[in-house]
């Protein structure tokens, strides 16, 4: 049996919360719930120590989390807020004196290697840059797993995000569903048994690229995880007005938030 800790290193949107120049009651709150970074996670499989994206406030999210080590990272799609902090995979590169893998689906890959060119390149003798490999994940839509961490399996599941597509992966009994505003019959289906569910919940009014809360509300009942977190929220969803409206068994998250769950 292994043991699985996911950390919610965020759960905003693109905007996070407070959004600047606002003065919304949720943006205006003492509630630390309501402080929210850009969505990404950390999560701890046996040993070993796994990153999903690096965004724009991945410095301040290791710091807070006091991250360590990285084994590998598994990135759900380029946009800034999921990617952009790819830069800080330096300091992990200088302590652990070794490159650290990324994985994605090719789009993904081919974007962060373009952008991010220099972090693909050999180490220096003073590692004063990252140092990535890219390993390519088949977007096989959770068929079988495309990788395996401590007796783990991680499937990859391709969801569209607008005219993107995002992936999104499963963890043993965990999954982390963000970015994407439609689930399939046969996704639905593959997620049965879940620990837990984290999924995108961007705001009450429909949007093209992310689900609503209706949405993520219909989606989490048919999944029924044990439990279920959603993420990637607006400023416009308050916790504390948000929590009181969820399903059973379904609640916002929070930075910091830790969950445990294991996998035989």
């Amino acid at each position: 049996m292994t043991d699985i800790t996911l950390t919610v290193l965020g759960c905003g949107s693109s905007s996070a919360t407070p959004v600047i120049g606002c003065d919304c009651p949720t943006c205006c709150s003492t509630n630390p719930k309501n402080q929210r970074s850009r969505s990404s996670a950390h999560v701890q499989i046996g040993r070993q120590h796994w990153q999903i994206d690096t965004g724009t406030d991945f410095h301040q999210q290791a710091i807070r989390a006091r991250l360590n080590r990285i084994d590998g990272v598994l990135y759900t799609h380029p946009h800034a807020d999921h990617l952009n902090g790819i830069d800080d995979l330096r300091a992990f590169c200088y302590h652990q004196q070794s490159h650290i893998p990324v994985y994605g689906h090719a789009a993904t890959l081919k974007n962060i290697t373009s952008r991010f060119d220099y972090a693909f390149l050999p180490a220096s003798p003073f590692w004063n840059r990252p140092v990535l490999q890219a390993h390519e994940l088949p977007l096989n839509n959770g068929h079988q797993p495309v990788l395996t961490i401590e007796d783990v399996p991680i499937w990859q599941f391709g969801v569209p995000h607008g005219h993107w597509i995002c992936s999104a992966f499963r963890i043993g009994n965990l999954a982390w569903f963000t970015d994407l505003n439609y689930l399939d019959d046969k996704t639905i289906e593959q997620l049965q048994g879940l620990d837990y569910l984290f999924l995108d919940c961007l705001m009450d009014t429909a949007y093209a690229s992310h689900l609503s809360t209706e949405q993520a509300f219909d989606y989490a009942r048919r999944i029924d995880a044990r439990q279920t977190y959603f993420i990637h929220m607006t400023h416009t969803l308050s916790y504390e007005s948000l929590l009181h409206r969820c399903p059973p068994r379904c609640a916002p998250a929070y930075d910091g938030l830790v969950v445990h769950s294991h996998y035989a």
